[in-house]
């Protein structure tokens, strides 16, 4: 028991990285991150592409001014006096083109005045031609410029704008969209796990409930009631709920199991004592009577001796032979099965139990259209008939009328279940699950009943009721066997045995599905 407890200690507390509520805060800040990530660099992307088309239009408008600059001023091919117009932005670049060559360029400085670029600044815009196509070039010194060429009646212009704007704003805004992000995520991550942390307390609770259970020591001595999950945490509605609803079910079924496997060791340590009882008592009257065999003084006759042995030894034979039976029934090995004709049979226990009774008022009543047959084991079924009938010729006084009648019926939807004080029921599986016919046996006396307090316990073995019911002079008690073996002869043929009785009257009923 020491390392469940220690399983259970640490699935507590100090669950550590592999824990459910670490395992779904890491997962929903993951997913935030990628989303945010997506949703930033969607962004991002969107606004160079606005940015970018806004930087070409005003391009193209420059290159537009200059090309109509050039039509205004009366200058030379290398003129670039336009660039001294109002309204051009700093780092506007401006070139003239002769043959595919560039014969003039400057940019507009800082302090609005124009600025002649080198010969490796010129050389970084050859190859653009004069189409209105926008090109992206890096000039040294300058920087990245968007640029373009256009052709008119005069020498094609070029005209260019500084990317630097450009990439500044994005720069910001994905400094902005960074801040905001982490920002965000660290709010997500700690909210994500405060309400996760609050949403696992129920099964914190569960678990610290099946731990609590665990520790019980259950096979061994008496186990006390076991904890149940609260109420409140047992909502079908919720996952939590149902797991907690799940632990209570099989808690109540590790109760109940152990109630009945204290209910069976009681009556099996019962059932040892009233066995080495029954057959302790014979086997003492044999012991005494082979020592009084071998001794001299002998006051009866060895004939009477071993008769008394013999009697004894066959009492103790029809214990053992009775005992083997339940066993054999209790493992469920199948009976023999042939066609019975329950009146006969009913009718010839009837007989038998005259032949031994004569004392007694037999009655048979068979209330039947016509021959009724069952599917059974002719012996054993023979042997639930005459356990009743010796029961009822045993427990009553002489006079007593015992009346047996065999009828048929239609079986109930529902049988209903009598109170514990009044009757006591053993029942097969085939019983009561549906409506069909069925044949009864009913064995009636009206003798002085069956005690309330037996009624329970009647069908269970080693039961007696000799304190409370008469007996006819000079014969012995029987073992307590024969009502344990006809319910269980009657379970085994998947039929139902009950009993009810009061002072006047005791009835043991016995119905058998007639399809066998």
């Amino acid at each position: 028991m020491t390392e469940p407890r220690g399983r259970a200690g640490r699935s507590g507390t100090g669950l550590g990285w592999r824990s459910l509520r670490v395992r779904l805060v890491l997962f929903v800040s993951v997913t935030l991150v990628v989303v945010c990530a997506a949703m930033a660099l969607t962004m991002v992307f969107v606004q160079r592409v606005y940015l970018l088309e806004d930087l070409d239009q005003r391009v193209t408008d420059a290159a537009d001014r200059s090309q109509g600059g050039l039509q205004r001023r009366t200058g030379g091919a290398t003129d670039l006096g336009f660039l001294n117009e109002r309204g051009q932005p700093t780092g506007t670049l401006a070139a003239r083109f002769a043959d595919g060559k560039v014969i003039a360029a400057e940019v507009v400085t800082g302090d609005g005045r124009q600025r002649a670029l080198t010969a490796a600044q010129r050389a970084a815009l050859r190859g653009i031609t004069a189409n209105g196509e926008l090109h992206t070039r890096t000039i040294p010194g300058l920087g990245t410029y968007r640029v373009t060429a256009i052709g008119g009646d005069g020498v094609p212009v070029l005209a260019g704008l500084p990317m630097a704007d450009v990439q500044r704003v994005i720069d910001r805004l994905v400094v902005v969209e960074a801040v905001i992000a982490a920002a965000g995520l660290a709010c997500a991550a700690c909210t994500s796990a405060v309400v996760i942390r609050r949403q696992l307390r129920p099964f914190g609770r569960v678990a610290a409930t099946a731990a609590e259970v665990a520790r019980v020591p259950l096979d061994r001595g008496e186990v006390a009631a076991l904890a149940r999950v609260d109420a409140r945490d047992t909502d079908p509605g919720t996952e939590a709920g149902q797991v907690g609803a799940v632990l209570n079910r099989l808690i109540d079924h590790v109760e109940s199991s152990l109630a009945e496997r204290r209910r069976t060791e009681q009556r099996m340590r019962r059932f040892l004592a009233d066995a080495s009882h029954e057959l302790r008592t014979p086997l003492a009257s044999i012991a005494g009577y082979a020592e009084y065999m071998k001794g001299d003084h002998r006051t009866i006759e060895p004939e009477l001796a071993w008769h008394r042995v013999s009697a004894q030894s066959a009492r103790m034979t029809d214990l053992v032979e009775d005992l083997l039976l339940l066993a054999r029934l209790d493992e469920g090995r199948p009976l023999e099965r042939a066609e019975v004709n329950l009146a006969t049979l009913v009718a010839e226990a009837v007989w038998d139990a005259q032949a031994a009774g004569g004392e007694h008022d037999w009655r048979l009543a068979l209330r039947l259209d016509g021959p009724v047959s069952v599917v059974a084991d002719p012996s054993r079924l023979h042997q639930v008939v005459a356990n009743l009938l010796a029961n009822a010729r045993v427990h009553t006084p002489a006079g007593t009328k015992i009346t047996v009648v065999v009828e048929t019926e239609t079986e109930p939807e529902r049988e209903s279940e009598a109170g514990a004080d009044a009757t006591a029921t053993a029942t097969g599986e085939n019983v009561g699950a549906g409506r069909g016919t069925r044949c009864v046996i009913r064995v009636r006396d009206n003798g002085p009943g069956i005690p309330p307090g037996l009624l329970p316990t009647i069908f269970e073995r080693f039961t007696r009721a000799d304190a409370s019911r008469s007996r006819a002079p000079g014969k012995e008690g029987g073992s307590g066997l024969g009502l344990a073996i006809a319910a269980a002869l009657v379970e085994a043929h998947g039929g139902r045995i009950e009993v009810e009785s009061e002072p006047g009257r005791t009835e043991f009923t016995v119905a058998l599905p007639l399809d066998g």
